[in-house]
Parts: C-alpha cells; structure tokens; sequence
C-alpha cells in the first residue's frame, strides 16, 4: 500500500559478511583455512597450502608472516606455522621432527630464537623488525614456538634449553613489552609444569594490569600509551592476551572486561567484512596479507568466546549437469 515501508533486511552475521572479503582478499592458505574452520573444509587443503611455505632446510619462509618477505626460513614463519597446524590437529610427526632439528641449528647460544635471523642477503622487512648481526634470543618468538610445541606433547632435544630460557625470562624480566607478553602467554598456556605457569601467569596479569599494558575500558583506549615503537593506535586488549578462554591469561580479567572487549573486537568489523590491522603499515603486500589473517583470529576468538558469528551465505544452486 502507498506510503508503508518495507522492513529494513536483517543484519548479516559476522561470518557471511567475511566470507565475501576473504573470497576477494585472501591468500590460498586463509582462504583454506577459512574453508576448513568455518565452511567443514579438508585439513589436506590447508596443509597442501602450508606446505608451500616449506623450506629445504625444515624451516618456513616466503612471507608466511606477512611482516618479513623473502624465501629466508624465520622462527616469525615458524610460530605462524605451528598455529596453523595446532589448528588442525597436525602439529606432530616427521614434519616436526625436521622443523626442531632446524631450530637447533638457527638458536642463539643460550638455546633460543632471535627475532629475525640474518641471510646471505637482504629481503625486506618491517622495520619494527630490525635485523642484527648477532642476534639475541627473543621471548616473542622462543616463546609461541616452545609453548605449541609442549601443548602437542613434542619432545625433542632442542626444547631443553628453550624451555629454560622462556622460565627464566618470565620469572626474571622487569620490563615488558605487549608483544612479550604474548609471547609469555603462549608458552605458559603449553608449558608442562602447571603448577608453575599458573604462578608465572599470576605474577604477569598484575604487571599488565599496573603497567596498563591492555586496554580494560575500550571507550578509554585513547587514555593508554601505544606499544613502545608501534604505531600509534596499536595497542592490546584482553582478547589479544587471551584469545581463549581457557588461557591461563583469562583470568588477568574481569566478565565484565571481557565482555567490553570482546564486545569491541565484533564492533571492529569494517564495511567490506574483514577486520583491521592497529600496526604500522610499511609494504602495501603485507598489509594486504595482514587482514584476512587478522579477520580469521578475530572470528576464530569471538566463536572461542561463544559469540554467535552465525552462518555463511547459502551456497549457490548447482549448475545442472
């Protein structure tokens, strides 16, 4: 009838506005990995994919992480990968033999993983990411890549000495960095000694909450320092800390922070679908990489959470035969 209004179309759910934006944006290893844990895609895509990162040397290379280019293998690619493959139940076997057997060769004398190793040649790379002759071992790489590696139950002779450098940097470290925090995170979420990383964790959340290392109110978040050499609005907030529930860092927050925060990570969904990268941009290839990664660990985290993210856009009709 003349002057009624029809109802505005109900919002789509999170995931079938991203659908489209990784579809459009993504590299075949998010696409696949898009497929395998939201659309009950094949584990085989996604390592068939994966692989192609793979070096000669057991290591992983070719921008895996979007932040250094080049074919060199990095522990950056290493961590990326081990939470690929953690993803997908496959974080075991000769594979990861090979890889650990790498470590060993590329640890720094005190057994653990610079930042970013140096090669033969220059490949470009963030500059937040600067390159040393003689790098030092890192908490922000040893870390992620020691505590995957325990969460699966891998044992191997290089995990010794690395797992005595992340316990004494976390118990010893006064000065943090957000970014070493995470690090700590997620070795303490893998380590065998419970007991021990509960207590560690106990200590860190005081320190993140005194530093105001993470962003408790996000309607305040322009009150916080941004990280220290970052861009400046890149800062954390709890579900960068705990990006599951059953992190030991879960507990460095209140419901009702989590709940702010999450709250806010859903409403960072953009027009196009996908999710924004806070950190300075420097190549416009790894910002274009960076985003259907970050709109996967956000969708990936509010469904840990038991946000509804909701279901894809139906498929299309076959085509008749």
């Amino acid at each position: 009838m003349p002057g009624d209004a029809s109802p505005p179309p109900a919002p789509q759910a999170p995931l079938a506005r991203a659908e489209p934006f990784i579809w459009l944006t993504a590299r075949v290893l998010e696409q696949r990995r898009f497929s395998f844990h939201f659309l009950g895609g094949e584990a085989d895509a996604v390592d068939a994919a994966l692989g192609a990162y793979l070096g000669g040397d057991g290591g992983y290379g070719h921008a895996l992480d979007p932040d250094l280019r080049g074919p060199l293998s990095q522990p950056l690619h290493t961590a990326h990968a081990l939470r690929v493959l953690d993803g997908l139940g496959r974080c075991s076997g000769q594979r990861i033999e090979r890889l650990c057997r790498h470590l060993t060769r590329v640890s720094t004398p005190e057994g653990a993983l610079p930042l970013v190793l140096p090669g033969p040649r220059a490949y470009p790379g963030a500059p937040y990411h600067p390159v040393h002759d003689d790098p030092p071992g890192e908490l922000l790489t040893t870390g992620p890549v020691v505590g995957l590696l325990h969460r699966n139950r891998i044992w191997h002779a290089w995990l010794f000495r690395a797992t005595d450098f992340c316990w004494e940097r976390i118990e010893t470290l006064r000065h943090w960095h957000p970014y070493e925090v995470q690090g700590a995170v997620a070795f303490l979420d893998g380590a065998p000694d419970r007991p021990r990383a509960a207590a560690a964790a106990d200590r860190l959340g005081r320190l993140v909450r005194e530093r105001r290392l993470a962003v408790l109110d996000p309607d305040l978040r322009a009150e916080h320092p941004p990280a220290p050499g970052r861009a400046a609005d890149e800062r954390l907030f709890p579900y960068d800390y705990a990006g599951r529930p059953e992190s030991l860092a879960r507990g460095w927050f209140t419901d009702e922070e989590m709940r702010r925060s999450l709250d806010f990570l859903a409403a960072q969904q953009q027009p196009d679908g996908g999710w924004p990268v806070h950190r300075r941009a420097w190549a416009p290839g790894s910002s274009l990489e960076r985003r259907p990664i970050a709109t996967l660990e956000a969708l990936l985290t509010l469904r840990a959470y038991g946000r509804p993210v909701g279901p894809v856009s139906p498929p299309a009709p076959a085509r008749p035969r």
